[in-house]
């Protein structure tokens, strides 16, 4: 299915972008969640048309992941999580653990936009994670898990 892409997505195109995608990806991702149209003619005519205001609407989008971005930087979250005496978790840190404590922070992150690089974190100590503000707005956040002996 050819789709008008009305959103930078990743791995497929920037705003405008008309590329072929799967029928299933388009009908069940893209198009609900309004990142993208179908490439019919009067579809296309349609975003010519309001091209500057989604341009606008986009670089908005992108000066507040910004302005969120540069306060992110260099935050530590501090966890504390059950764990024996080797230092090893009684579960794991996961990505929402992590998004509910931002949010305690006063950073409202959701928790898919929580990026673990190196799996799931299940020992004492320091890790390092990805928070994606925006498709392109990265932001390295240390995480800093402490023992709680049971």
């Amino acid at each position: 299915m050819q789709i008008i892409l009305l959103d930078k997505v990743v791995n497929l195109g920037n705003l405008g972008d008309i590329v072929r995608v799967k029928d299933g990806y388009a009908r069940n991702y893209l198009i609900p969640a309004g990142r993208a149209r179908r490439a019919t003619e009067t579809a296309i005519k349609e975003f010519e048309a309001k091209r500057t205001e989604l341009e606008k609407m986009a670089a908005e989008k992108l000066a507040v992941a910004t302005a969120q971005g540069e306060k992110l930087k260099g935050t530590i979250v501090k966890i504390t999580q059950k764990a024996g005496v080797d230092g090893r978790l009684f579960g794991s840190v996961t990505t929402f653990d992590i998004a509910e404590e931002l949010g305690k922070m006063g950073f409202e992150v959701a928790k898919a936009n929580v990026r673990l690089t190196s799996g799931l974190i299940k020992t004492v100590g320091d890790a390092k994670i990805h928070v994606v503000l925006h498709t392109d707005m990265i932001i390295e956040v240390t995480v800093s898990v402490y023992g709680e002996t049971a």
